[in-house]
């Protein structure tokens, strides 16, 4: 078809006196259109779209002989799904496809429409919240992925924007706290979206049936109200209503950073001129005059960042330990099977669990697990049979790490008969050094090839610079003492002369007949060594292996 402005040209040239050839001509079509223009109204509307609908032409949709049908079905029930409608229609004989009739539907269905209204808060009433992330290119060519939170007053338009590692619910509870520390106080209500984090399920009309527990957990802890609007339903938010979209196009779209470091200064530096140095194009001054107005209206922090705890409802599993986000924590033996809460901090994790509670440092690496050394006493006493307890004890060695693994298979292949016995003496070992003492120990013997409990103990005691008090010490001061082997209790006065005999690093493996004699020696020489090494270290030097 013709658009309408072409056959507006063609009704003023045809006024104008020109021939129809002429016209044809001068407006570059048939002469046969110019003869048809010319039997039409003058043109009074330039809506080709509406003029191609008025005047029928195409092929008619086989939907249409159902319009009728179809306004009659909406009357009765304007929500009506398109899908009943079909099925109805096909009831009355249509025998087209979906794509027509929905169509048809879609422009027949009676639409709503609703005024627009902005929520606008007054002073202490009202804060945004949101995640946003953006591609960030940096200087060398090199890209990143870069979540922020973003946190505005309504009223005063003070803005908050925190770079974070990630969108999980965690993240966002903290730097919700994070922010109103840093403005001083919390208003009454909190504005969201519906991001999961927040909201689970909600109702058609938009009823929140179920919150985030750990999101819901600290809006009662602070004490402020919450309110979720519907997703693309920017009117609902106010005069910030698009505060993700603001912090892209004000502050990441028009800078240029060097690397991360680089970027946290300058968003340091935007926000103090946004917030204290620009005035706001909504009410003209700047936020930090108006956040002086607002700020005695917003309410006291009720729970400091470095106080915030996420309550995690548990259960003490069959090992003795609490699982959470991979890592496991210990518990002692008796609370196997009781349900309590975990406290997750910043940088503890506390567990309440019936009458036992129990203080971790939290972890971080993925898997890393959280044993603290009396609960390892515990549950290798709470296990019944001495090869339980000694595979437990392993258990515990090789949660230390990569190191202790090697060393573990490397003396349980060297020494299979007896293997057993180092463990329990390097369990005893851990107990008293602690894991990173023996992280290192381990670590020094597979770099050593010192294959043996009587060599980790060397390595900790050569490690140890000041000896711990011994018990019975009336002054609790040091004496003239040095510990050789095992933990610091088990020490020999420096007057007394010692000859530990161990092996060279650089001396050769000497043949089997030989060490089963040493073995045997070693033996014999016990009791001797008894006298001045404490029984719970004593390590003689009477299994096959050592330096290969």
């Amino acid at each position: 078809m013709i658009d309408m402005l072409k056959r507006h040209e063609i009704q003023v040239l045809r006024r104008a006196g020109h021939s129809q050839i002429e016209v044809a001509t001068l407006a570059g079509v048939s002469r046969r259109s110019v003869q048809r223009v010319d039997t039409e109204a003058a043109v009074t509307q330039i809506d080709a779209a509406r003029e191609r609908e008025t005047r029928g032409i195409g092929r008619p949709a086989k939907a249409e002989p159902f319009r009728s049908v179809i306004t009659e079905i909406l009357a009765q029930a304007p929500d009506l799904l398109s899908v009943e409608i079909l099925r109805r229609a096909k009831l009355k004989g249509y025998a087209g496809g979906k794509t027509a009739l929905y169509t048809l539907i879609s422009a027949l269905r009676p639409k709503t429409i609703r005024p627009l209204v902005r929520f606008e808060g007054l002073a202490g009433e009202f804060s945004q919240h949101d995640f946003g992330h953006v591609e960030v290119r940096f200087l060398d060519g090199s890209e990143k992925r870069v979540h922020f939170f973003a946190t505005r007053l309504k009223y005063s338009r003070w803005v908050e924007v925190t770079i974070v590692p990630d969108e999980r619910a965690e993240t966002l509870v903290r730097t919700f706290v994070d922010h109103f520390a840093a403005i001083g106080g919390v208003p009454l209500l909190a504005v969201f979206d519906r991001p999961k984090t927040v909201a689970l399920k909600w109702t058609r009309d938009g009823h929140v049936t179920e919150w985030n527990p750990l999101f819901a957990g600290v809006a009662l802890d602070l004490s402020v109200g919450i309110e979720v609007c519907w997703p693309a339903s920017p009117w609902q938010k106010g005069s910030v209503e698009n505060l993700v979209g603001w912090v892209k196009g004000s502050f990441f779209k028009q800078r240029r950073f060097l690397d991360d470091a680089d970027l946290l200064a300058q968003l340091a530096e935007w926000r103090t001129e946004v917030d204290t140095q620009r005035p706001c194009r909504a009410t003209h001054v700047s936020p930090a005059v108006r956040l002086e107005e607002e700020r005695p209206r917003l309410r006291p922090l009720k729970v400091a960042p470095a106080d915030l705890a996420l309550r995690v409802p548990i259960v003490v599993g069959p090992t003795a330990e609490v699982i959470h986000d991979t890592h496991p924590y210990s518990m002692p033996p008796d609370a196997i099977g009781i349900p309590g809460t975990l406290f997750l901090y910043r940088d503890r994790v506390r567990i309440v669990a019936g009458r036992f509670a129990v203080l971790h440092p939290r972890q971080f690496a993925p898997g890393a697990p959280s044993t603290l050394p009396e609960h390892r006493a515990q549950h290798v006493a709470a296990v019944s049979g001495k090869r339980a307890k000694r595979y437990l004890q392993r258990e515990h060695l090789l949660a230390l790490g990569p190191s202790a693994l090697e060393y573990l298979t490397e003396l349980t292949h060297r020494r299979p008969q007896v293997w057993l016995r180092d463990v329990d003496r390097l369990h005893t070992l851990l107990a008293t050094y602690g894991d990173d003492a023996m992280r290192a120990a381990f670590a020094r013997g597979v770099l050593e090839h010192a294959i043996g409990a009587e060599y980790i103990a060397h390595f900790l005691a050569d490690a140890v610079t000041t000896p711990a008090p011994i018990e019975g010490d009336s002054t609790g001061q040091p004496d003239d003492r040095s510990s050789y082997l095992g933990h610091p209790g088990g020490s020999i006065s420096r007057s007394e002369p010692v000859s530990l005999d161990l092996p060279s690093a650089n001396a050769t493996a000497a043949p089997r007949g030989s060490r089963v004699q040493a073995a045997a020696g070693a033996r014999r020489a016990g009791a001797k060594r008894r006298a001045w090494t404490r029984l719970s270290t004593a390590l003689p030097f009477d299994a096959d292996g050592g330096r290969s």
